[in-house]
């Protein structure tokens, strides 16, 4: 069993937790990722790890609350426990001094993008970071990103918070500054690592995207986290999740993303008539300690 250590709400719908796991605290690498399950009866979700704390034994989980389990995690608070967390799983990100490294982050995927921008910069690297949402209550991780950058842009949609617009405005408005950079890591919603890398490929940016397609086992067994990485099949849980962006077939992913929206809605409508439970009100349940 798995305690769950620190329970902390980053935002609407977005919550950080700190399990106790020391073997998985004690061998992951940035850009790895657990499988977790809440209940015996549960089903497996992938989430990449955001940190780790090796002298508590514990790691770092954001979890964006948009399912039946996820809801039911929602519920949960410091002291209770969940049965399984398998990993640390898939490739690390490959870390090597590279001179000026891009960090983009879209909505969540900031969560995964902060310990590959920490790993870069403890290596050596000058470290720009960009990171993006709709609006500013979406932001998260803004002050640990900000301490492992030599540099920061934040952009909101609405222009609530830094610039308005996107983050490949952003990209743009340095590239046209006369900043240059010799890697590019993005990480977040698929749509925003389709665009950034459409841009970073016409500016000549070598681009490393983490995808997040379907996944069922993790091991490469099933087969069900497939993606075309040019022109190739390959399977983001022991292949990746990191992939060159430039190569992935990103409309074949949103699309197989699609796949179980009706079913995941349904058992989502089902279990919140069946408790009575409302997204919002069991995320303000939570507490921080």
């Amino acid at each position: 069993m798995h305690k769950i250590l620190h329970k902390e709400i980053l935002g609407p719908d977005v919550t950080l937790y700190r399990f106790y796991a020391p073997d998985i605290a004690q061998y992951r690498q940035p850009g790895q990722f657990v499988l977790i399950r809440i209940s015996d009866e549960g089903e497996r979700i992938p989430i990449t790890l955001a940190d780790v704390d090796r002298s508590e034994g514990s790691i770092t989980l954001i979890i964006q609350s948009v399912g039946k389990t996820t809801l039911k995690l929602a519920q949960m608070n410091v002291g209770d426990s969940i049965p399984d967390i398998a990993g640390p799983l898939g490739e690390p990100t490959h870390i090597e001094l590279l001179g000026h490294v891009l960090c983009v982050g879209g909505g969540i995927g900031t969560a995964p993008l902060y310990p590959v921008a920490k790993a870069m910069k403890d290596l050596g690297n000058r470290v720009t970071s960009i990171i993006g949402a709709r609006s500013e209550n979406l932001l998260i991780l803004e002050d640990r990103m900000k301490a492992v950058s030599d540099k920061m842009v934040i952009t909101t949609d609405d222009g609530s918070k830094g610039k308005k617009g996107l983050v490949t405005d952003a990209i743009s408005e340095l590239v046209e500054s006369g900043e240059k950079f010799d890697q590019c890591v993005c990480m977040g919603p698929p749509i925003m690592m389709k665009f950034v890398c459409l841009l970073t490929k016409k500016l000549g940016i070598p681009t490393i995207v983490s995808l997040n397609p379907i996944m069922v086992d993790g091991t490469g067994m099933c087969g069900g986290c497939r993606v075309t990485v040019g022109g190739k099949t390959k399977f983001a849980c022991v292949d990746g999740p990191e992939f060159d962006g430039h190569q992935v077939d990103f409309d074949e992913m949103m699309a197989r993303l699609n796949t179980y929206k009706n079913h995941e809605r349904k058992a989502l409508e089902h279990y919140s008539k069946e408790t009575g439970c409302r997204l919002e009100a069991s995320l303000n349940k939570g507490e921080s300690k």
